[in-house]
């Protein structure tokens, strides 16, 4: 398929600058993938197509506070930095991107904080806008993180929410079950779960596990090929544990629906499946790029958030959900005024 596929419009009203009230209370479109049939629920009617023993599966990677912003020596330039992720814990090694990037040279100091107590020297530029930054800091691998968080903000999308970072944004930016460090934006879909719809699964008996995936900006950006086979995503890093697995394999094994909350477990499902359809243990990193047409092995069902046009996020769900339908659902979404982006509304997709 070709990016101009992927191409629709979208008003920027449509995107939405804010979570909803609750969690579980924004919009969900269902979609059957056989028929094309679509309903329209609130998210909390979630449960009403999963029967007891189903198995979601939910991505507990949490979002640390990566963007900061310092001054540059001399100058006193004002710096965005954004913080993606550390090479080296010794030697207090980041991959980082800066903007803007014309201004940062190997050598420079940058200066964070109000009283420039955090400095860090350019050592290397790989990309346009990648550097690497060594942080000058002479206390505890531990001391230096607290005191390096403290300094970031919550790293919201500004491409899309076109605001400044608020309060709300350090809790609603996280899922409820956050717990493993390293993703630099959220994981959409599990947004949308609360504590008290978690309950519900659990008296309904229907089961849950969770794999870790440290979702990066790749998502978010721009894919500048028409031929989708020569595109290159970004590898994200990941870990699927022995429990998850054996859950996931022995709900396929007694044909239970499998659900993946979001892109990020549909890559990492379909990253680690093997030729007899059982997932395996995994710790490392994928790039896979999921675009239609496509053959899915693992889940049955997959939520997703309204995403952006022409974005990799759009393709996967695409390929889950079929091309025609997927497009045509966006266009009704359009139309019956759903939220797209971050803080949108959501879509099951189900058989």
């Amino acid at each position: 398929m070709k990016l101009s596929q992927f191409k629709f419009k979208l008003p920027e009203k449509k995107i939405a600058q804010y979570p909803s009230y609750y969690r579980d209370e924004c919009k969900l479109m269902v979609v059957h993938r056989k028929t094309g049939e679509i309903e329209h629920k609130i998210f909390k009617d979630l449960l009403e197509y999963f029967d007891e023993r189903d198995l979601f599966v939910f991505n507990d990677t949490k979002v640390f506070p990566a963007r900061l912003y310092g001054n540059k020596e001399k100058t006193g330039a004002r710096i965005e930095v954004f913080l993606l992720r550390e090479l080296n814990e010794e030697m207090r090694l980041w991959d980082v991107l800066v903007d803007p990037a014309r201004k940062i040279r190997i050598g420079n100091k940058l200066y964070f904080g109000e009283d420039n107590s955090m400095v860090a020297e350019v050592i290397d530029n790989t990309t346009s806008r990648g550097r690497t930054l060594r942080f000058l800091y002479d206390g505890p691998h531990d001391e230096f993180k607290k005191a390096l968080y403290a300094l970031g903000e919550t790293p919201i999308p500004h491409s899309i929410i076109n605001r400044p970072v608020e309060e709300i944004d350090d809790e609603r930016f996280q899922s409820i079950f956050a717990r493993n460090e390293g993703a630099v934006t959220a994981p959409t879909a599990n947004l949308h779960f609360s504590r008290e719809l978690l309950k519900r699964m659990e008296i309904k008996g229907i089961d849950y596990t969770f794999l870790t995936v440290h979702a990066g900006l790749g998502n978010f950006r721009e894919i500048d090929v028409e031929d989708l086979t020569k595109h290159k995503m970004d590898s994200e890093q990941m870990n699927i544990p022995e429990e998850t697995v054996q859950k996931i394999n022995t709900a396929k094994d007694e044909e239970r629906r499998v659900c993946a909350v979001g892109t990020t477990v549909m890559r990492a499902l379909e990253s680690t499946v093997s030729t007899d359809g059982h997932i395996k243990v995994y710790d490392g990193w994928t790039n896979k790029f999921i675009f239609p047409p496509y053959d899915f092995t693992v889940a049955t069902a997959m939520i997703s958030n309204f995403h952006l046009p022409l974005s990799t996020l759009l393709m996967m769900v695409a390929a889950f959900g079929g091309y025609e339908t997927v497009m045509n659902a966006y266009d009704v979404a359009l139309k019956e005024d759903y939220a797209f982006g971050t803080y949108g509304d959501a879509m099951l997709i189900i058989d």
